[in-house]
């Protein structure tokens, strides 16, 4: 506790709460722990820490909050094993104690937030700080082996034609050998004519699968350019039938024609009458 000052204390605050409660490890000349096999010390720094970050909210100067932490860890040490009236006791007696480091509000603050923390959850604490635990641990390395990196998708192939490659690859690590073997030897018509035979027939058969997964392709590549010339002809011909079908706007009558059928049909009616008149 000899390095808790109002600058460390300081420090700690502004400090994010790992790295803070980290340097209040240090400050207390803790040695370094294991947080996962020693919770009870975890959780003992966790409480000094929070201390830290109460005062400092209420307002305590950076003296008085290094004198919280340390009120703080002599309360848990006084009060372990101790029924919850005996800690009441211990709380009251400890705050006349530290009556000189604190004015009144910050004594009453003080009062306040050990009442509401500690001594309300007295029982937790105790079963928690006052209990030597058995920790059964068990840590175990697993591998995990991730996937591999997916080649860019330009250099992608047909799942047949890649199974088709697959083959010619097997086929030729099984025959080469004994190609090599022939040709070393002289023998390209000795014993091992029955191999290259075998060999040959199983080339033909995976040419001929190629040729078949090729065709089949170039057919469903015909059959959908007909397909879509068939639609293409189809739209046209609709089209074509709309255009056909389309209503015949009326004749607008032209300017001065109307005029000019009523003359024509009283000039034919003037000649009728003066034709009966002559007879």
């Amino acid at each position: 506790m000899a390095l808790l000052t109002a600058q460390g204390v300081e420090r700690v605050f502004q400090l994010q709460k790992p790295e803070g409660r980290e340097h209040l490890r240090r400050l207390l000349n803790w040695e370094e722990f294991d947080e996962v096999r020693d919770p009870r010390r975890s959780i003992l720094l966790d409480t000094l820490y929070e201390s830290i970050i109460f005062a400092v909210g209420k307002g305590f100067p950076w003296r008085e909050v290094a004198q919280v932490v340390k009120f703080t860890e002599e309360l848990l040490k006084e009060t372990k094993g101790c029924s919850i009236t005996e800690a009441v006791t211990i709380l009251g007696n400890k705050l006349r104690d530290y009556q000189g480091q604190f004015n009144t509000t910050h004594l009453l603050a003080l009062c306040d937030y050990f009442h509401n923390t500690f001594i309300r959850h007295y029982k937790l604490y105790q079963y928690v700080l006052g209990q030597d635990r058995d920790v059964n641990l068990t840590v175990a390395n697993l591998e995990v082996c991730t996937p591999p990196q997916p080649l860019p998708l330009a250099e992608g192939k047909d799942r047949e034609v890649w199974k088709h490659e697959q083959q010619l690859e097997g086929l030729s690590s099984r025959v080469l050998p004994e190609l090599a073997f022939m040709e070393a030897w002289g023998m390209k018509e000795g014993p091992c004519l029955p191999a290259t035979f075998c060999f040959l027939q199983e080339l033909e058969k995976l040419i001929n699968e190629a040729i078949h997964i090729q065709i089949e392709c170039l057919k469903e590549l015909l059959q959908y350019e007909i397909q879509i010339t068939f639609d293409i002809l189809d739209l046209k011909l609709q089209k074509k039938t709309l255009n056909l079908n389309a209503p015949i706007p009326p004749l607008v009558p032209i300017a001065g024609q109307s005029g000019q059928d009523e003359a024509l049909k009283l000039s034919k009616t003037n000649k009728g009458k003066k034709a009966k008149a002559k007879k």
